[in-house]
């Protein structure tokens, strides 16, 4: 599939909807070379922004085969600028994989989480052939744990690989089995969305979502861990917004 790219803020959006993101996973060889989705939403433009040229993480989303629009904040202010831009919440997607894109028989790998969250896929779809490694917190900062979860990725010769480990790690961990060559299939960079298909988290109403509001409902949820992201670094995307100029 060959479609032109939607530049904003510094990034090379895919301007596929929903219907065309599914199209364009189901429709993949499972024994493709290992290629991967990245779904930016605020804190990810924002991240990236910081990030300096050449990094891993830029060079991860650069990389990557889609880059998908995961924030309705991010598609209104795209329209400020004449851009339009759709939504593809990374959550609803990675849902829709698992649930109905996932073929039975389909090896699903997943990197992250725990054994409760392996043991609630596998009672939701028992007729996939899904396994796991649950890496240590912080392994961007441990060469062998990350060795070992490429190593995973290419040895379980998955149609779909799930990279639950929040950013940068999971993007660059997929950038880094993508560069190694010997795994096959579709990486997805998750973050929480095996939290909210399971119902360990509840997502917000979907009038909130409608609203563009779902980041106060996760900040509501879990102010302790969030505050910082919604309420300070967030907002700079306005500033970076009016800073932004179309190439």
């Amino acid at each position: 599939m060959i479609h032109p790219h939607t530049n904003f803020l510094g990034i090379a959006f895919d301007p596929l909807d929903m219907v065309a993101a599914e199209a364009w996973l189901a429709a993949r060889a499972p024994d493709a070379p290992f290629t991967f989705i990245v779904t930016p939403n605020v804190d990810h433009v924002v991240k990236l922004d910081a990030a300096p040229p050449g990094s891993e993480l830029r060079t991860a989303y650069d990389t990557a085969a889609l880059r998908l629009c995961d924030s309705r904040i991010v598609s209104k202010l795209a329209a400020t600028r004449g851009i339009a831009l759709p939504v593809v919440p990374g959550s609803d997607l990675t849902a829709h994989l698992v649930t109905r894109i996932a073929q039975r028989g389909d090896r699903l790998c997943l990197i992250g989480g725990d054994a409760a969250m392996l043991a609630d896929l596998r009672c939701l779809r028992p007729d996939l052939d899904i396994v796991q490694l649950i890496p240590p917190m912080g392994m961007l900062n441990m060469p062998d744990a990350m060795a070992e979860a490429e190593a995973f990725v290419e040895n379980a010769r998955a149609r779909f690989t799930l990279l639950a480990v929040a950013m940068p790690q999971q993007e660059i961990l997929a950038l880094r089995v993508a560069q190694a060559g010997g795994a096959v299939g579709v990486g997805l960079c998750i973050g929480a969305s095996l939290d909210f298909l399971t119902g360990r988290k509840a997502r917000a109403p979907r009038w909130m979502q409608r609203a563009s509001l779902e980041w106060l409902h996760r900040l509501l949820s879990e102010p302790r861990r969030l505050w910082r992201r919604y309420l300070i670094e967030g907002p700079r995307i306005f500033l970076l917004t009016l800073r932004w100029r179309k190439p």
